[in-house]
């Protein structure tokens, strides 16, 4: 059960955080792509894609150097979640791949499976990101690996 007063941090335990750190690593292993994972208690906008491409922008996700950058979302308290991706992913995958990824994820914190969810859906990422964007040699990550925690 999820508490309002929590700070979206506390909220997984080291494990579980680490959990979701090694699903980026993984995601990003075999590709040039990023992908961040931003979790806040609410979202401080009508729509949870707004306050997504708000975070991307101040993430400076959208100064990878082939703009296959993928952020997911999560607002715990008022279960909203989004996933944004850069116009260089997001075209090779199309609309519909997106939706199934939020899908799976909603699916998941239905269970209040939180933790699973987000990790599943950034190797699903991942796995898109590996078939458009593979990793070349000279491959740099662009975007830190962490796990970035709001409100």
């Amino acid at each position: 059960m999820l508490h309002w007063f929590k700070k979206a941090e506390d909220y997984f335990n080291p494990h579980e955080k680490q959990i979701i750190v090694d699903a980026i690593k993984h995601a990003e292993k075999q590709t040039s792509g990023e992908v961040r994972v931003f979790i806040e208690s609410k979202c401080s906008y009508v729509k949870a894609i707004d306050r997504a491409i708000e975070l991307f922008e101040r993430l400076d996700m959208h100064k990878t150097a082939e703009r296959n950058a993928v952020i997911v979302y999560v607002a715990l308290i008022d279960r909203q979640l989004a996933i944004y991706a850069d116009a260089g992913i997001y075209e090779k995958v199309g609309q519909e791949f997106w939706n199934d990824q939020l899908k799976l994820m909603l699916e998941h914190f239905n269970r209040e499976d939180y933790v699973d969810g987000i990790a599943t859906v950034v190797i699903e990422i991942g796995e898109a990101l590996r078939t458009h964007f593979p990793h070349q040699k000279n491959d740099v990550n662009e975007l830190p690996d962490d796990i970035v925690f709001g409100k």
